[in-house]
């Protein structure tokens, strides 16, 4: 399993009104002018149905705008880059997951670097990638799939939300994991995977529960496992690989918010006492273990150090797969 959040690091309502009460008359000022959380994929996916959730919760507390602006493509690295770029006033958010953050850098040559040109806040959610196929596909079950890479090796295709996504790594994964061989079809973002999927001109997607769960819930996806140590607690009939007989291919995404390197501290120590208040609201719960994930519950300097450790473990799993930017 990637990572599961420690929740006694948890900061409390508590902690957090203490730490608006602490900052400085200037860093109360903050923020003057309207946040704008910048997200590397398409709307209607996961990382989109997080930001906006953030946004809504952050714009009273702010008494500021805070607009979500999708800027999809290149692995989710445009808006890090954006992000990486922008003034250093804190205005400016990335909601990020591991695939610009610890995958697309060993695939991307890159005009910044995400793990000094963007300053961790905090993790927003674990999700498990879930195996999916059309609710009109034969394939009833994992072996199902497996039996059919094994009599067509090459031959099924597999969606993804773009080359050196975490759906992409999870696909490669299983196939490492099972001995077999499929096609990679990367997309912009998973709701554009969905359409294919459903159409069945893709066979299947290794897709975040967070953007999968919605298609499964309306009877479009059949969920096939769940690429994780255990169930997924909104999908408990659906087993895990390992429950399906496949070990070694369990993938997460995780989601992170960041800002531009170099903002004010006063700023960034306000943006984290806001993530973490807003992190323990239970509507906010309630909507993450809706997507099937975890609400992330670690300190800002635990979820810097989670990034490091993630980055350097998808180096050595990009390699020993031997992918490459063209998707192969």
């Amino acid at each position: 399993m990637l990572f599961r959040p420690a929740r006694r690091h948890a900061l409390g309502l508590a902690a957090s009104a203490l730490l608006f009460a602490a900052l400085p008359a200037t860093a109360q000022t903050w923020p003057d002018k309207p946040l704008r959380i910048m997200v590397g994929a398409s709307p209607g996916g996961g990382t989109d149905i997080l930001a906006r959730m953030l946004a809504d919760k952050f714009a009273p507390d702010f008494k500021q705008t805070v607009v979500v602006e999708n800027r999809p493509g290149a692995s989710n690295t445009i808006a890090a880059d954006l992000t990486a770029h922008a003034a250093a006033d804190g205005s400016t958010l990335l909601l990020a997951t591991n695939t610009g953050q610890a995958i697309a850098p060993h695939l991307l040559k890159l005009k910044f670097d995400p793990l000094k040109d963007l300053q961790p806040v905090g993790l927003v959610a674990v999700m498990p990638n879930v195996l999916v196929v059309s609710a009109a596909s034969p394939y009833r079950s994992v072996k199902d799939i497996v039996t059919a890479m094994t009599e067509q090796p090459g031959m099924l295709k597999y969606g993804s939300s773009g080359v050196g996504s975490t759906q992409h790594i999870a696909g490669e994964a299983f196939t490492l994991a099972t001995g077999t061989k499929a096609i990679h079809v990367p997309y912009k973002g998973s709701s554009q995977a969905h359409i294919d999927i459903i159409g069945g001109a893709v066979t299947m997607m290794f897709d975040s529960t967070s953007s999968a769960m919605g298609q499964i819930r309306n009877g479009k996806l059949r969920a096939l496992a769940v690429m994780s140590d255990q169930r997924a607690a909104e999908l408990p009939d659906v087993p895990t690989m390992a429950e399906a007989g496949y070990k070694g291919s369990d993938v997460q995404t995780w989601y992170g918010l960041y800002v531009t390197a170099g903002t004010p501290k006063p700023a960034v120590d306000a943006l984290v006492g806001e993530l973490q208040r807003v992190l323990k609201l239970p509507d906010v719960q309630a909507r993450i273990k809706g997507l099937g994930g975890e609400v992330g519950a670690v300190s800002a300097d635990q979820f810097a150090e989670m990034n490091r450790q993630e980055f350097e473990r998808f180096r050595k799993l990009v390699k020993d797969a031997n992918i490459k930017a063209d998707g192969s």
